[in-house]
């Protein structure tokens, strides 16, 4: 057999990007399986995910993703502890991982058990080689490096068991939107999506908006009604139902319309079916302060002019291959390893 080379890898990838462009016919079973055993992978939201990664392996962004990435002959054993918030969240790092040559060592979140296997098990379908390249494991041990994503409380444990090899540690972050008052009405009605795409409990959902003094609240309310539908989640409504009842009890002053919550509060995370707000009177002062809290936030959402990266209306959970979680790179932490 010849050795596996960065060439291989590509064509590989690329072919999965124009398989997974069609989820029902390569991904039945395991979406079924998916959407049975977790609620909130709706066949909605395990299709649209599926269907991002299509768009993310496109032949040029493939190509030019891998112009960065350079393929070791001394393939290094990196741990890969994922996230299951959304369908296939942790795809990427181990994507990534075979990317360079290395050797991926999955330890799969319970929540996206399912999905990721699948994938992985189409790609080797594709580029056989890959099997040797891609361990599961129920625990980390012998790696040589490790990436690991969680909550804010487990970093910490990740931070202290991990610190004599190299990592990258993933803790809690945030997305936010800044609203100028100058959208237009299909700005709005995309914005929806960056706020309820997989009922917001991405990195990458929008938790936190920032309206101009003065705005008019129901110019957001308009624009996001056809998100109604959401409401009909029973997880989701149990979320709505009780955080309605928390303002309701401590007479917070809030904003209703039914499926979302509108609540003032310098936070930036806000609990599920609840958008937290603040008023501004410059661009100046928001970006003033959303630098001071840079490590907390994952996209900024606006059509404003900004120094800082942000994203279009609507396109927060379309990230490109170099769109790296917590502004990190990880091709550049593997090519250093």
């Amino acid at each position: 057999m010849s050795a596996l080379t960065q060439e291989k890898v590509k064509i590989a990838l690329i072919k999965l990007g124009e398989k997974l462009g069609e989820p029902a016919k390569y991904l039945e079973s395991a979406m079924h399986t998916a959407e049975a055993s977790n609620p909130w992978f709706t066949a909605d939201n395990i299709n649209k995910s599926i269907l991002s990664f299509s768009k993310m392996l496109h032949k040029s962004d493939v190509e030019d993703w891998f112009t960065t990435a350079k393929f070791t002959s001394k393939p290094k054993k990196v741990g890969l502890i994922l996230a299951g918030n959304i369908p296939l969240v942790g795809l990427h790092d181990v994507l990534a991982v075979l990317a360079t040559g290395n050797i991926a060592l999955i330890k799969l979140s319970s929540a996206d058990d399912k999905l990721i296997r699948a994938v992985l098990n189409l790609l080797v379908e594709i580029e056989p080689e890959l099997r040797v390249k891609i361990e599961y494991v129920e625990r980390l041990k012998d790696f040589d490096a490790v990436i690991a994503t969680g909550s804010n409380n487990s970093s910490r444990y990740f931070d202290y068991y991990f610190s004599k090899v190299p990592n990258i540690i993933r803790k809690n972050r945030n997305s936010v939107a800044i609203l100028t008052g100058e959208e237009t009405e299909e700005d709005i009605a995309n914005l929806g999506f960056d706020i309820f795409d997989y009922f917001g409990l991405g990195c990458r959902n929008v938790s936190k908006i920032y309206f101009p003094s003065g705005y008019d609240i129901a110019k957001l309310y308009q624009g996001i009604e056809h998100f109604l539908p959401v409401i009909n989640h029973f997880k989701y409504q149990n979320n709505y139902d009780y955080n309605k009842s928390i303002y309701l009890v401590n007479a917070a002053k809030h904003f209703d319309n039914g499926f979302l919550l509108l609540k003032k509060d310098e936070n930036l995370s806000s609990p599920l079916a609840v958008l937290f707000y603040e008023e501004y009177n410059s661009l100046e002062e928001v970006e003033s302060k959303l630098t001071k809290q840079e490590e907390n936030i994952q996209c900024i959402v606006t059509k404003a002019s900004l120094h800082l990266k942000h994203f279009n209306f609507g396109e927060s959970q379309h990230p490109k291959l170099w769109d790296y979680a917590d502004n990190v790179n990880t091709i550049e932490f593997l090519n250093a390893i």
